[in-house]
């Protein structure tokens, strides 16, 4: 049996997630003695390990000091945190440029054309940073432009008494001054809280005048706003699963790749960004029936008569508005649905078609590679290993 020990925190969502997938990992192979301490981000002691005797750490890194003790140990080590550049343990981690895009692609199909990210101090975090640049590469690849608020953050641990509220009054000044309505990204779930709040105090509307979408998808924390807050699953417990393979690996031949990311499971919409943002109502509305009744294997022409117009003059208004055609609209709205069920349960391939509402398996695989680049199995593969 190997010892592992497990240095991830315990006290929020996404550590949990990756503890789920370390677990899951263990029980099917059956072969390591775990060490973990119930523990919050930053606040563990890891004084016990100067005399483990061990064969393996996954960690959270926190600081380069933590970095240096783990060094000590002369033992494999994998590193679950993206917040320091250059240290020398391989990383495995979230796909933060495809979390931008996704957040991207879920605002501005709610028809947004001002978008802005708030996030932390440049430096503070590597992986923030990514999700920054990220976010305004994709929005301005389509025309537009994101304005940024970059609000202090003090390290773990050392926050000073009312650093919040200095946050808050910035991040309320920063709302205040953008253009309306607007689509924020939140770099973090917690970074979300607080801009909901800042909306809160200074009386904008959510989600109509500011639509707002955090990270990790922390369904406490997500639930606990007003509104609840969308975000984006990260697909933590994959994470945990894919360390902990690496860790073996390192174990047996002690070579494994310098880092591995691991694409976001996709956004999870509530109500901060349940809205749309277009000037048409007819438009609008068209959207709203198609995003209800696209599975149901609604055509055109019923999208036409719901809105009383003929189908050309719902094209140029649907090119003029969202930059799609009514058709794209509904495949796109039927392969959102098609990725949601191959990632999230075993139904055949040929139901999920059915249910997204496409008369065929071989006509959603053909759709489904054309946008996604991936055969609807191979996706699943992907999502569910």
């Amino acid at each position: 049996m190997r010892r592992v020990a497990l240095l991830i925190e315990t006290s929020r969502e996404f550590g949990r997630g990756l503890l789920r997938g370390i677990a899951r990992y263990n029980q099917e192979h059956e072969q390591w003695l775990t060490y973990c301490r119930p523990h919050g981000l930053g606040d563990m002691s890891y004084a016990w390990l100067r005399g483990w005797q061990g064969d393996g750490v996954l960690a959270r890194i926190t600081d380069r000091r933590m970095a240096a003790s783990l060094a000590k140990l002369k033992v494999p080590i994998i590193n679950l945190r993206a917040k320091l550049a250059g240290l020398p343990f391989p990383y495995v981690g979230v796909d933060n440029e495809t979390i931008s895009r996704m957040v991207a692609a879920h605002l501005l199909s709610r028809g947004f054309r001002h978008f802005g990210f708030c996030g932390y101090r440049r430096g503070y975090s590597a992986a923030g940073d990514r999700r920054c640049d990220a976010f305004l590469t994709h929005i301005q690849s389509t025309g537009y432009r994101a304005d940024v608020c970059a609000a202090s953050e003090p390290s773990f641990g050392q926050r000073e008494r009312g650093s919040w509220r200095r946050e808050l009054g910035l991040i309320a000044r920063w709302i205040r001054d953008l253009p309306r309505p607007v689509a924020v990204m939140a770099c973090t779930d917690d970074r979300g809280l607080q801009v909901l709040e800042a909306c809160r105090q200074i009386g904008v509307a959510v989600p109509d005048e500011v639509a707002v979408i955090g990270v990790a998808n922390d369904e406490c924390l997500c639930s606990l706003s007003i509104p609840p807050m969308s975000s984006v699953d990260v697909n933590a417990e994959q994470i945990g699963y894919r360390a902990a393979t690496l860790l073996d690996e390192l174990l047996d031949s002690g070579r494994v790749p310098a880092k591995v990311l691991i694409e976001p499971r996709g956004v999870v919409c509530r109500r901060s960004t349940d809205v749309l943002a277009i000037e048409d109502q007819r438009v609008a509305a068209a959207i709203q029936y198609i995003r209800d009744h696209a599975c149901e294997r609604v055509y055109i022409e019923d999208v036409t008569k719901r809105v009383h117009l003929s189908r050309s003059a719902l094209e140029l208004r649907f090119k003029q508005a969202i930059g799609r055609t009514v058709g794209q609209e509904i495949q796109q709205t039927r392969i959102a649905r098609a990725q949601q069920m191959l990632a999230e349960n075993k139904l055949p391939i040929k139901q999920v078609a059915q249910r997204a509402g496409f008369r065929s398996v071989q006509y959603m695989t053909r759709v489904f590679r054309a946008m996604i680049q991936q055969t609807p199995a191979a996706y699943r593969r992907a999502k569910q290993a």
